[in-house]
């Protein structure tokens, strides 16, 4: 197998396991809460420390893989994700579990964006497409997946087995990635922003925690405003500071680059439709359908299966028509397939669902792989580092910000019908408010130069003395 191959293969483990682990246990919390003797919703705090730790440490992820070596920090961020997994599964009350999450969070906060980078500078640019399709996958499939997988393993075996699997998976990929993965780190030392990262864990710790929990009757609305307030405070603080700062945790003036701006910002906007999808979906199929959350579960996870299938197109879609028109076009054509979601109702044939849900799981699959990789076009290796912290943060709370939105419109549309329960026709109104919040990306994509990354694309051509193959 080629060692590119191997590498994606690595970190799309790592990512899986990260990003599935961050849902796993939303099926799971009544069986933790009675175990370790504490009320269900109590247990809402371990998933708000998981959250809050992937706020504070992904800003400084690349100016620890700078220093210390992207294959180090790989590596440790996985052991202490494993490490952490083993506290939770040996949790016997509340404050144990809530700081063994934290921990977890603090292992695939350093996780996702290094694991990124390590693809990112092993891997030629036109072999960074199909790659990237490997890691882009994880980031879909596992959301979806952990609620169904965390309700089998807790209906017939034990919720402990959920944080167990990590660690042989965990132990595999150390192993893998100090074989595989080459230790590199920049030329340069720079100091450690450490008033930024300070600025930076405030304000999107409190914008992605604010957002998720805006709408859920989970803490007083007082509060959820302040934390919503207090962090874009202190976001704007930090944007006075960056100017400020040779050296910037989080470089702002990387937005600077049409194609990395044109990821992050119509990135952000396209998530915030998408991102609202595995939240609204299970709900709508249970609240407003009357199914039972392993059924929803499964309908839900069909969106995975055409998430799989792209990975074997994408790199020749995006050299038949180059990214911008991809992007331009594709982001309609998924937001059109999200809005169709908004017409199921409870006499929709199952299998028309799943039909539905699985093809638009192909085009918003092609999307994110397309955004994640035209962001990395135009640097060289010395910014990537930096690039993979930003372009992670805006990934965080975009996620956090597509939740709020669609819980809002439902709020919204809710107390306009004046319907004491939520129906089936409050889902659907905010499903086409999401879409065409995601539609309204391509209007950014549209931005791009025509030929915006022709090379990752392979629409150039190759001189002779550097052609490689591309990544299968």
């Amino acid at each position: 197998m080629p060692r590119e191959r191997i590498v994606a293969l690595i970190v799309a483990v790592a990512l899986f396991m990260e990003n599935m682990d961050a849902t796993i246990i939303a099926t799971s919390l009544p069986a933790i809460a009675a175990d370790i003797g504490t009320p269900p919703l109590t247990l809402k705090l371990a998933i708000t420390s998981y959250l809050l730790s992937l706020a504070v440490f992904i800003p400084v992820s690349g100016w620890t893989a700078d220093r210390f070596g992207a294959r180090t920090v790989f590596r440790a961020a996985i052991a202490v994700f494993v490490l952490g997994s083993i506290g939770c599964a040996l949790a016997s009350s509340l404050h144990d579990f809530v700081i063994a999450r934290a921990i977890q969070g603090a292992g695939g906060a350093m996780m996702t964006p290094v694991g990124r980078l390590v693809l990112v500078r092993s891997v030629e640019k036109r072999a960074l497409v199909a790659a990237m399709a490997w890691v882009t996958i994880p980031a879909l499939v596992g959301p979806l997946l952990g609620p169904p997988v965390g309700g089998f393993i807790t209906t017939y075996f034990s919720w402990h087995w959920i944080f167990i699997i990590n660690v042989p998976i965990g132990l595999i990929g150390i192993v893998l990635a100090s074989i595989y993965i080459d230790n590199i780190r920049a030329e340069q030392r720079v100091p450690f922003d450490f008033l930024g990262m300070v600025l930076v864990g405030v304000g999107v710790g409190g914008l992605a925690f604010g957002l998720s929990v805006l709408g859920l009757n989970f803490l007083p609305r007082p509060v959820v405003v302040a934390l919503i307030v207090g962090g874009a405070t202190s976001t704007l603080a930090y944007v006075v500071h960056a100017r400020r700062t040779p050296a910037p945790v989080l470089d702002l003036s990387l937005l600077s680059v049409p194609t990395l701006r044109a990821s992050v910002v119509g990135g952000f906007v396209f998530r915030i439709g998408i991102g609202a999808l595995p939240f609204l979906l299970p709900l709508m199929l249970q609240i407003g359908f009357n199914m039972t959350p392993f059924q929803s579960g499964l309908i839900t996870f069909s969106t995975a299966l055409g998430a799989m299938g792209m990975k074997a197109a994408a790199a020749m879609i995006l050299r038949w028509f180059g990214f911008r028109t991809v992007l331009v076009v594709n982001a309609l054509i998924s937001a059109a397939f999200l809005a169709a979601v908004g017409l199921f109702t409870s006499d929709t044939p199952v299998m028309v669902m799943i039909a539905l849900l699985a093809v638009g799981g192909f085009f918003r699959s092609l999307e994110f792989t397309s955004i994640n990789t035209i962001a990395y076009a135009d640097l060289d290796r010395e910014r990537m580092s930096r690039a993979t912290s930003l372009v992670s943060v805006a990934q965080q709370l975009s996620i956090s910000s597509g939740v709020a939105v669609g819980a809002l419109i439902v709020d919204l549309v809710s107390r306009f019908r004046g319907h004491p329960e939520l129906t089936s026709e409050d889902f659907s109104i905010a499903f086409y408010g999401v879409a065409l919040i995601a539609a309204s990306a391509s209007l950014i994509f549209a931005r791009m130069p025509k030929e915006a990354g022709a090379e990752m694309a392979n629409r150039l051509p190759l001189p002779p003395e550097n052609k490689s193959p591309p990544l299968p």
